[in-house]
């Protein structure tokens, strides 16, 4: 069983800053990529941010430069630091991690979700 627990949601102003983090926990054998998703009202689910074990990192287009994300692999943990927020980033933020919970059996898992309000 694995659990990710996010934590870092809120309501900030226009231009202010949030940091979310996650923290995978169970059993997990390693972490093969790890990162945030959001889900607006009325639309899709769109990939945020990701990083994989590698470093390599990917990021939505909309948010370069405003957001970076960061992971501790001795804490199976990721965070998502945000700065610059438009009301646009209003979402709920899910933590998404794909992962092997033995040396061959791997899968998809997500996080509650945290809400993410941007408004003055």
């Amino acid at each position: 069983q694995v659990q990710l627990v996010e934590s870092g949601g809120g309501l900030v102003q226009p231009g202010g800053s949030l940091r979310l983090s996650c923290a995978a926990s169970g059993s997990i054998f390693t972490i093969v990529d790890m990162g945030w998703y959001r889900q607006a009202p009325g639309k899709e689910r769109e990939l945020v941010a990701t990083k994989n074990s590698g470093g390599a990192t990917k990021y939505v287009d909309s948010v370069k430069g405003r957001f970076a994300i960061s992971r501790d692999n001795a804490k199976n943990s990721v965070y998502l630091q945000m700065n610059s927020l438009e009301p646009e980033d209003t979402a709920v933020y899910y933590c998404y991690a794909r992962l092997y919970t033995d040396s061959t059996t791997w899968g998809d898992y997500w996080g509650v979700g945290t809400q993410v309000t941007v408004s003055s």
